[in-house]
């Protein structure tokens, strides 16, 4: 499993840029924690530097990513113009010299352009300890500027497109292992396809589920119901309007859906209740 370390920038004293009131640190915390918790579902393993409002060294955040031998090191940043509302967009920064850094970097950016920043591309720092001392392909996300109101406003108003955004960049070019394809295949093989979910639809009576995710790949979507098929639960994967659901449970009312997802919540899925009229 590709083990990716996820950095929240600054925190504790260092409260990174500040503008009207917003400090970085908690724009980044916030960020950090949802792109995570968005690969973990897909099935990569997540280290955090942090979790809540403390200080650490950029030495102490290169060291944890080091000391876990991960594969991926993902800081969260936002930017800053010397000058307020002069300057939007994103800009993600690397060390230099790792070419898996670079696409990642320009992933990353191309799937943030799509929700309305400006795309600045890819800069190199050496200079940036948690860059420099890091063992493993690092790069540091600036998601838009902080002192600009239009970025702030993309930044409000798309949050958790953003994340999603963020971990789809990321997905494109860090596969999860070669070793899992295996079980991929065999969960495909099992998924109801689009043509099995039409003619159950026709066949069988109303019934509700609670949808656990989307995704744009099936590889993704069928590891999550492989999961969730591993923790008991009845799952399975179809594609509509471009978009890959999956499906916990097939409830014959509303209040089993409501039971099933109430058991998702408490172990940290991001569920929605659904019926076959709705598809």
């Amino acid at each position: 499993m590709a083990t990716i370390v996820i950095d929240a920038g600054h925190g504790g004293f260092d409260n990174g840029a500040r503008y009207q009131g917003r400090r970085e640190k908690d724009d980044n915390l916030r960020l950090a924690l949802a792109v995570g918790n968005i690969l973990e579902q897909r099935g990569y393993d997540v280290i955090y530097t942090r979790t809540d409002d403390i200080y650490q060294s950029p030495y102490e955040k290169a060291q944890i990513a080091n000391d876990a031998d991960a594969d991926y090191f993902i800081s969260f940043h936002r930017n800053s113009g010397e000058n307020d509302n002069t300057y939007n967009g994103v800009q993600t920064l690397i060390y230099g010299g790792d070419e898996r850094a670079e696409v990642i970097a320009d992933s990353i950016n191309r799937e943030l352009e799509k929700l309305g920043f400006a795309n600045l591309g890819i800069d190199e720092r050496t200079g940036l300890v948690v860059l420099r001392r890091t063992e493993m392909p690092a790069v540091l996300i600036e998601t838009g500027f902080i002192n600009s109101d239009k970025d702030n406003q993309i930044f409000d108003d798309n949050f958790d497109a953003i994340a999603e955004a963020i971990a789809d960049g990321i997905e494109n070019e860090v596969p999860l292992p070669d070793r899992m394809m295996d079980h991929r295949v065999e969960m495909a093989m099992d998924a109801l396809n689009q043509e099995d979910w039409e003619n159950e639809k026709e066949e069988e009576d109303l019934y509700y589920g609670v949808e656990v995710g989307r995704f744009r790949h099936f590889n993704t979507a069928n590891f999550l119901a492989e999961q969730l098929k591993a923790q008991g639960f009845d799952s399975f994967v179809f594609k509509l309007d471009e978009v890959i659901h999956v499906i916990a449970g097939r409830e014959n009312s509303i209040e089993e859906a409501l039971d099933l997802q109430t058991h998702l919540r408490r172990l940290g899925y991001v569920t929605m209740i659904i019926s076959t009229a709705h598809l």
